[in-house]
């Protein structure tokens, strides 16, 4: 029955995946999730009590799966964003989930409880360690950083027009290794708590 359990689940949270990355929270829909599944969708409410608990469950799993292949603090600045940007080249599931959190919930997402917050604590607190950064603004080089490697994938319609493509596939590799090569100029130049101090006493 237990083994039964967890495939179900599984299931479950395998089709979310699919229906709320293309979908998000309020388009998705729990007929949809079930059928894809193979489950009444009674099965939801029974595992997760809702739609919204559903939707939290995918995303706390989503991002166990990102610290798990990407960690801050391990190589340098630009190693780090260079992960980002083929992390989330492979699968931009994660960061499709997360622009719809912010389009339903806006900042109500950082007060769930899977931990994220902790995650993103920790993450800016190991960049500080390995960068000429203080802590106080090692939260805003993490949030740079993941901007940095990250955007492209989450407008990549903007990507094509910045880099006047005409609709044609953005050269990737080239792009990774200039995000990479700007990421380790700026950090090699200050970035943190340097570069913010001399720009107030200006």
């Amino acid at each position: 029955m237990a083994g039964s359990t967890e495939t179900t689940k599984r299931r479950l949270l395998d089709a979310a995946r699919a229906e709320f990355s293309s979908y998000g929270i309020a388009g998705a829909r729990v007929n949809r999730i079930a059928e894809r599944a193979g489950v009444n969708k009674e099965r939801i409410y029974g595992h997760f009590d809702s739609k919204d608990g559903l939707f939290r469950a995918v995303v706390a799993e989503a991002m166990s799966e990102l610290v798990r292949e990407v960690r801050p603090g391990q190589g340098s600045i630009g190693d780090y964003v260079g992960r980002i940007f083929d992390y989330h080249r492979n699968d931009p599931t994660l960061l499709r989930l997360l622009m719809f959190e912010g389009l339903q919930d806006g900042h109500l997402g950082t007060s769930d409880t899977s931990g994220r917050a902790s995650w993103y604590s920790l993450a800016a607190k190991a960049l500080a360690e390995n960068a000429d950064c203080s802590e106080e603004d090692s939260g805003r080089l993490l949030l740079t950083l993941i901007g940095l490697g990250a955007w492209p994938m989450v407008m990549p319609q903007l990507s094509r027009l910045c880099l006047g493509t005409n609709g044609e596939d953005v050269d990737l590799a080239a792009l990774k290794d200039f995000v990479v090569f700007f990421a380790e100029r700026g950090a090699g130049a200050g970035a943190g708590a340097g570069a913010v101090s001399a720009s107030k006493e200006a």
